[in-house]
């Protein structure tokens, strides 16, 4: 694919994107909280974050919008990692979009088919950015701020997507064992987190994200309705773990990187030894 196609493909998928937000905000749509029933509001089930969590997206968004303007600049045109993510970037605004028209449409299991997809393209294009690496500060908050939030964010939402799905289908225990499913499921989202800092390298947007997001579950269990004071601590342990498993990811890293470092200072003091 040339660059030039490229760009206008990412352009595209944000175009759709906005299109999209525009429905889920309500400006010509239903506004998703109260699309499908009901079922994706922060009341909904134990595993819904409290509202201003979805704040979250004014963030995304923006930095969504920098980065198509920022592939267009002359500079990085030809960027290789630009390249590398091009198509992906594209095909997740798409189905950012495509996800919030599917909302409106009240197709739940559909709307959980299209978040996986989004967060697995997520997932592949974080990979293909590779490890943190020093870039020049536009890069490093347009490109790896933005989709880490952004892999992050959706990680957690996904969770929140299925779990309000299968209520909405009949499937709510109720009770202590709702609220034990729902423990459980954190506990995936914890684990999940602790992978994702493991195979990225404890990228920040990505552990900041899903983070805001737990934290978030648990204030909405624990001040809110439903409450739930088990699924609320579960949810604010989640949160640690996942903020723990990134930073000792990059301590790890940053180990690694200084030990070399510190080999080759000893190696040239020895060899300047030898030639004394």
């Amino acid at each position: 694919m040339s660059d030039r196609r490229r760009q206008w493909l990412v352009t595209a998928g944000a175009v759709f994107m906005v299109f999209g937000t525009l429905y889920g905000f309500g400006l010509i749509g239903t506004p998703v909280e109260q699309s499908a029933g009901g079922s994706l509001s922060a009341e909904a089930t134990l595993l819904a974050p409290a509202v201003r969590a979805f704040s979250i997206w004014s963030v995304i968004y923006l930095g969504l919008i920098g980065y198509v303007v920022w592939q267009w600049l002359p500079a990085n045109t030809a960027s290789p990692r630009a390249r590398r993510i091009g198509w992906l970037s594209s095909v997740s605004m798409a189905l950012n979009g495509l996800w919030l028209l599917v909302v409106q449409a009240g197709a739940l299991w559909l709307s959980v088919a299209v978040i996986v997809a989004l967060a697995a393209t997520l997932g592949e294009l974080m990979r293909r950015l590779g490890e943190p690496r020093a870039t020049g500060a536009a890069e490093r908050l347009l490109v790896d701020g933005t989709f880490g939030l952004y892999l992050g964010w959706v990680s957690v939402a996904t969770l929140a997507n299925v779990t309000a799905t299968l209520v909405a289908s009949g499937v709510d225990p109720g009770g202590e064992v709702a609220e034990y499913l729902a423990v459980a499921v954190l506990g995936v989202g914890a684990a999940l987190g602790a992978v994702l800092a493991k195979v990225l390298g404890g990228r920040l947007g990505v552990a900041a994200a899903m983070v805001w997001g737990l934290s978030w579950i648990a204030v909405g269990r624990l001040t809110g309705e439903p409450a739930s004071d088990l699924t609320g601590v579960a949810a604010a342990i989640a949160a640690a773990v996942v903020a723990v498993a990134a930073a000792l990811v990059l301590l790890g890293r940053h180990t690694e990187l200084q030990v070399p470092e510190t080999l080759l200072t000893e190696g040239n003091h020895a060899q300047h030894q030898h030639q004394n």
